[in-house]
């Protein structure tokens, strides 16, 4: 099984490398690649989101998704598994981008990237849209670039969108709560200060 799993990988791999890859390709995906390194884009969408009232439930669910999708992809499962990265295992390549250290499966940047995307288009429709578009380029990238297998990559898509529903759970409830808190206290302040007046007319 696994054997038959990594020669269908392979087979992709080495198609896209001697049919597809071009120097004009490799500008546009290296690009696409780095927009995804540490979760860069994804870290100024969520603080682009937070400050505006209509998109900040948006940007906690993608904040939320982010670190579970660390936790459970880069902390748990990659260390579970333990596959070596393609390049690993094919001397011949040459990498156009530095060497990535850790592991292979899952693909960060794809998990990350469809985490935060996903979470966004749950809340906001035509902003996820551009996300997931930009997510999958970036996952796409991976595979171009040959430090990740396409089932690394098609594993963390899946990963990423269950990973953004929790998220997503997640941050609405809290959102809600810490709303709600927020009305009451201020609705408990605002009849403090009727009362106060109130005395002081009577008085």
């Amino acid at each position: 099984m696994i054997e038959a799993i990594n020669s269908f990988d392979f087979t992709i791999l080495n198609f896209i490398r001697e049919n597809i890859a071009n120097p004009a390709l490799d500008v546009i995906m290296t690009f696409f690649t780095y927009c995804g390194e540490w979760g860069l884009v994804w870290a100024v969408s969520i603080i682009l989101c937070i400050i505006f009232p209509k998109t900040r439930k948006a940007g906690i669910a993608m904040a939320v998704s982010l670190l579970l999708t660390l936790l459970i992809g880069e902390i748990g499962i990659k260390h579970l598994v333990m596959r070596a990265r393609p390049f690993t295992l094919n001397p011949d390549i040459t990498l156009i981008i530095k060497a990535p250290s850790g592991y292979s499966f899952p693909s960060g940047h794809t998990a990350s990237s469809f985490a935060a995307a996903v979470s966004l288009f749950i809340f906001h429709r035509r902003l996820g849209s551009a996300a997931l578009v930009m997510a999958t380029f970036i996952g796409l990238s991976r595979v171009y670039m040959y430090v990740h297998y396409p089932t690394d990559v098609l594993c963390a898509m899946v990963l990423g969108t269950l990973i953004a529903f929790v998220g997503a759970f997640i941050a609405d409830k809290a959102y809600e709560a810490v709303r709600r808190r927020i009305s009451r206290v201020k609705v408990s302040n605002d009849t403090e200060i009727i009362q106060k007046d109130e005395r002081k007319d009577i008085s």
